[in-house]
């Protein structure tokens, strides 16, 4: 399979229920907002673990945000001085949500709307959100250049969109790229979206294109 034929992973829902609106996120154990949240919140319990990246498994607290979070809200343009992934990550969505940089655990997971990651081709928005220790991005859709960026500094991501509508802030989500299931477990829903191909989990596990390009056959 070439890289011209491969779509994002998209999914069906196992089970079906209430769907959530599209208002942004406040962090994990607060409130909601239509901007995100002003006020890092609290959670606790395995919602912080780690993803384990050798078998895809990806497990961490939700951050829900909304439709075309573009790539200026993900990574300021005064911040493009740097593609240090580890100060990028210091100003990660913080004009939509001014507590997410300090409060992001290693493993959460961002979930969105339509469109996320739309706006300019910049390589830092993946980079910011791989660097602030997120596990992987769940969205309805992606915009293509951002999947593209995403893949290519070994960021995963997946098209679910009914996993986003159902699931909320704080919730803990698991995502097995290896299988293509997408669990909530705080909600006990389960759904499938196509696995992630083995040359992209290649490019994921190396850490990124460039990596893999210069790791031995």
């Amino acid at each position: 399979m070439s890289d011209d034929d491969f779509e994002p992973p998209t999914a069906a829902a196992a089970q079906s229920g209430g769907s959530a609106g599209d208002t942004g996120a406040a962090a994990p154990g607060g409130g909601t907002g239509d901007t995100g949240a002003p006020a890092a919140g609290g959670g606790a319990g395995e919602a912080g673990a780690a993803a384990s990246g050798v078998g895809f498994l990806y497990r961490g607290r939700v951050w829900k945000y909304g439709d075309n979070v573009d790539t200026d809200v993900i990574i300021p343009a005064r911040h493009l001085n740097t593609t240090d992934p580890a100060e990028l990550a210091k100003h990660c969505l913080e004009d939509l949500d001014p507590g997410f940089a300090a409060a992001v655990r290693p493993g959460d997971v961002i979930v969105a709307g339509r469109n996320f990651g739309c706006g300019s081709s910049r390589e830092h928005a993946p980079l910011a959100i791989k660097g602030a220790g997120v596990s992987c991005v769940v969205a309805e859709t992606f915009a293509r250049i951002f999947f593209r960026n995403a893949i290519n500094i070994g960021l995963p991501i997946f098209e679910a969109p009914d996993a986003v509508r159902e699931a909320e802030t704080g919730d803990v989500l698991e995502v097995d790229g290896t299988t293509g299931v997408i669990r909530n477990l705080t909600q006990g829903r389960e759904y499938r979206v196509r696995p992630l191909p083995p040359f992209i989990q290649e490019i994921v596990r190396a850490g990124g294109l460039m990596a893999r390009l210069r790791a031995p056959s």
